[in-house]
């Protein structure tokens, strides 16, 4: 049995995460943290989401440190901001606990952060832990492969209005794809053209952000040619497989030696 702490418990994916995990076999609920002061230490979950079957006397904390101390614990799931997850990843480094890790917008430090954690334990880093995202990711190498640069290659993302961060991690993600495929860099990333003046570079790789509405997240990659187009598109109806792939992910960690992994290594 795996036991799961989920950090950022009350947030939309916390919240898609614990309703989840009752439909997982191996799995098992730890305990659940959040934001710092945000809401006062020891409060039952009950009182602010219904808890999966036997979750009702799970209480609620806002200091990881503690609840790893307190909860014999094997992995931990966050899904919160990035400057939080480098100060978890520390955490459960010192504890020595797994590390699924969701949060999308992190920059150079935090990946050192998480990095840095990954020489002590497992840690798996995914800005999307779709399964369907994966794939997705895997046909883009293989079509910028085979189709080579005389294809022009655009990442569009569309995401509800709450979300921080653009372009969205899974949009960049797809863009290294492409690049790597491609023998190309970051360097070749567009994310604006305002005020542009000159045509589009022949190796450039364009990532658009649209932000509105209750959008859960939609990406598609194009690949422009000379008198045709071709389209590969995701799009997410519910964060429930979202949750899905960071129980999957959480399950596999379980007992691996330090490392910095991907979902990748989870298909594979």
């Amino acid at each position: 049995m795996t036991r799961v702490v989920v950090v950022g418990v009350l947030g939309r994916m916390g919240q898609a995460i614990v309703q989840r995990i009752s439909k997982e076999t191996g799995l098992q609920l730890a305990g659940g943290v959040v934001e710092r002061g945000a809401l006062g230490p020891g409060k039952p979950l009950s009182a602010f989401m219904p808890p999966p079957p036997g979750g009702e006397g799970l209480c609620l904390l806002d200091d990881l440190g503690k609840c790893l101390t307190d909860t014999p614990t094997d992995v931990v799931i966050d899904f919160t901001a990035p400057t939080c997850t480098a100060v978890h990843a520390a955490l459960c480094a010192q504890a020595g606990v797994g590390l699924v890790v969701g949060t999308t917008g992190l920059g150079e430090a935090e990946r050192e952060a998480l990095k840095a954690a990954a020489a002590r334990i497992p840690v798996l880093w995914a800005p999307n832990m779709s399964i369907g995202i994966q794939v997705l990711g895997l046909a883009v190498q293989e079509m910028a492969r085979r189709l080579g640069e005389g294809w022009d290659i655009e990442v569009l993302e569309i995401h509800h209005k709450r979300k921080k961060d653009a372009p969205s991690g899974t949009a960049l993600k797809l863009a290294e794809d492409a690049a790597k495929a491609l023998g190309l860099g970051a360097q070749h990333f567009c994310t604006q053209r305002s005020g542009m003046i000159g045509e589009r570079p022949a190796k450039e790789i364009g990532l658009q952000s649209l932000r509105g509405g209750e959008v859960i997240g939609e990406h598609t990659v194009y690949f422009l040619g000379e008198g045709e187009r071709l389209e590969l598109r995701h799009c997410a109806q519910s964060r429930e497989q979202f949750a899905q792939g960071a129980l999957r992910a959480a399950r596999w960690l379980h007992a691996k030696p330090a490392g910095f992994y991907g979902m990748g290594d989870v298909l594979s």
